[in-house]
């Protein structure tokens, strides 16, 4: 790999400006789309924003091209107006003032913020297809009543002119962090609501995630020219703003005026992330596969953070390339890393880092944000109705990641999860995974649910249809869905066409219940084990024995709804049929020690009972 530093003054190129190269992104699949009855929604942005920094605020054009896929007339659109949520109260403001454990970033801060603090996006005018619409902002959502319906399968072009202020940094995206960095612009835009299968998708921002429709992006934004700007999409004219430059050729062409445009495109993504700051520093990395690795941070941070900052490079790619080989091959030309926001945020071909950091760190969560590329910007899931395939998925990957770069692929590197899960089952304040990411009783709920029980379900799957089996339905799932907007049934199809085995009962046991799994040993009489099933939900059970000779055997027992079993070298027996409380078989051998599950792969809430010892 060949490592370029680019100094601010001369190339400091934006963290997502790779000088006009294109994605050789892949492209919905349209015959296998109207075989399987799938369709989604289409949109094209083009946008001009105008941004006075002293100000805090911005001004913008977007023309929104927005194509009906859907077998349904539209009478109505919706658009989100993120920003809203920063003033005092709104929902985002109240739900912190009132949850037991409110987000430390956010707790009062909202209901405290000034004028000039809050954010907003006022929308000034709208026109569908060249005549004015009637619209109302309802908090955090732009209700619009359409002229004419947008019948299935035409498009219709939708102009708009809005107003905009940036809100103090408190949540995913704001100005001047508690870091100092000017412009973490997140959320930012008009963004036109998801219509599927089930609807209109028109939460209001409240704390949570994010749905949106697939697109391409066409963003110019002006800004004083002091600043340097990075985040989603190509950079178009690097020439005419002199950074990021690399032909040599052609002669730089920027004006001389206080502010510069910045050109970006963006194809096939659901987001449009930026970050301005006068004081980014640029680096690029360029991986042996062409694909281009942005970093921006701030050049007086500490000499110990701007080492880690040089530290990660390698290390990312070393990400990237762990991710397009475990799950399926990164598909843009570049990703950027960008210190800003409140912690670490996800968004198309970039994320939001906080810069302050030991290395161990910056490295976990720049493994988390790259891995929710593939969970959520890829495999676009409603992340505000199942974020446990968002967070979940991500925790678990990214586990596996850092595992590996750290040498230690032997250990289980999400048993973490697993003891977490214990405590919220035996303080009873565990909720199921079907609850709306916003509707938690409490953000721990909603943490542990998301991240632990949701990187849970792939583990288990580990146990259920073996690990070779759950690789390669993490690859199937991608293959299949990428680019689309996967279900949870979705991932589950995946997993059974790989493996042959029947996972709707594990599906439905794990996500849509909080039945615990509780298996032990019974008795152990001579060369007949008993085990017994005491927890509501079922599994298959491994079970390792030990002979009173020193010899040892292990044992797999499918479940029966399974209709098949893992691949194993284990004894294979006889299914257990859930509905019967106990199971027994004999061994050859007289038993001196009988294990279930002693990769504790299993979530059983008492392993005190897995273990039996024949005095």
């Amino acid at each position: 790999m060949k490592k370029i530093l680019f100094s601010l003054l001369s190339l400091a190129l934006l963290v997502s400006c790779a000088t006009s190269k294109e994605a050789n992104s892949p492209k919905t699949n349209v015959k296998e789309v109207s075989s399987t009855n799938y369709w989604q929604q289409h949109i094209d942005y083009t946008m001009d924003i105008d941004v006075d920094a002293a100000k805090h605020q911005y001004k913008g054009t977007q023309k929104a091209v927005y194509t009906n896929n859907s077998p349904d007339d539209l009478n109505k659109v919706y658009y989100h107006l993120y920003f809203n949520a920063f003033q005092p109260g709104s929902q985002m403001d109240v739900r912190s003032l009132n949850i037991k454990d409110p987000d430390g970033r956010v707790q009062d801060r909202i209901s405290k913020l000034t004028p000039s603090e809050i954010g907003y996006i006022k929308v000034n005018s709208l026109k569908q297809n060249g005549a004015e619409v009637s619209f109302e902002t309802v908090g955090t959502i732009l209700e619009v009543t359409l002229n004419s319906p947008i019948k299935s399968g035409e498009s219709v072009t939708l102009d708009m002119q809005f107003d905009a202020q940036v809100p103090l940094q408190i949540r995913r995206s704001g100005r001047d962090s508690k870091e100092n960095v000017a412009l973490s612009m997140a959320q930012w835009y008009p963004k036109m609501a998801e219509y599927d299968f089930e609807g209109w998708h028109t939460p209001p921002y409240i704390a949570r995630e994010f749905h949106a429709v697939w697109g391409n992006f066409d963003v110019k934004i002006s800004i004083d020219k002091n600043y340097t700007v990075g985040g989603t999409g190509y950079l178009q004219n690097p020439q005419e703003i002199g950074h990021g430059y690399e032909d040599k050729t052609k002669p730089l062409n920027v004006p001389n005026t206080p502010k510069l445009t910045w050109h970006f495109k963006a194809p096939n993504v659901h987001d449009f992330m930026w970050a301005a700051d006068p004081n980014y520093v640029h680096d690029l990395l360029t991986m042996e596969n062409g694909i281009d690795l942005h970093f921006l941070y701030k050049k007086d941070l500490e000499p110990a953070y701007l080492k880690n900052w040089k530290d990660l490079q390698p290390k990312t790619a070393e990400l990237m390339t762990y991710f397009s080989e475990n799950i399926g091959q990164y598909p843009y030309k570049q990703y950027s890393v960008i210190q800003g926001g409140d912690g670490g945020m996800e968004y198309a071909m970039s994320t939001l880092i906080t810069g302050q950091r030991k290395f161990g760190s910056l490295l976990g969560v720049t493994a988390h944000e790259m891995a929710h590329t593939w969970f959520q910007f890829l495999l676009a899931t409603n992340e505000s109705k199942h974020p446990w395939m968002d967070e979940g998925f991500t925790s678990y990957i990214s586990s596996k990641a850092m595992a590996k770069l750290a040498g230690k692929e032997d250990k289980n590197p999400n048993a973490g999860p697993y003891r977490g899960y214990n405590y919220m089952v035996s303080s009873g304040s565990e909720e199921v995974l079907t609850t709306h990411a916003d509707r938690y009783n409490t953000n721990r709920g909603y943490s542990f649910a998301s991240y632990g029980k949701g990187s849970m379900f792939l583990a288990q799957l580990e146990y259920i249809i073996g690990a070779e089996n759950t690789a390669k339905g993490l690859k199937k799932y991608f293959t299949d869905f990428s680019f689309k907007h996967p279900t949870p049934n979705d991932v589950k199809r995946s997993m059974e066409k790989v493996s042959g085995i029947h996972l709707d009962w594990y599906l439905n046991e794990w996500t849509q219940t909080l039945h615990t799994i509780d298996y032990g040993i019974k008795a152990v009489e001579g060369s007949k084990i008993t085990l017994e099933r005491i927890g509501q939900m079922p599994m298959p059970i491994d079970i390792d024995v030990v002979y009173t000779d020193g010899t040892k055997e292990s044992f797999n027992i499918p479940l029966r709804m399974m209709r098949g079993n893992k691949p194993t070298s284990a004894t294979l027996l006889e299914d257990w049929a859930w509905a019967h409380p106990t199971y027994t078989f004999k061994t050859n051998k007289a038993v001196k020690s009988a294990t279930i599950d002693s990769l504790n792969l299993m979530a059983d809430v008492n392993a005190d009972n897995n273990v039996f010892e024949v005095k």
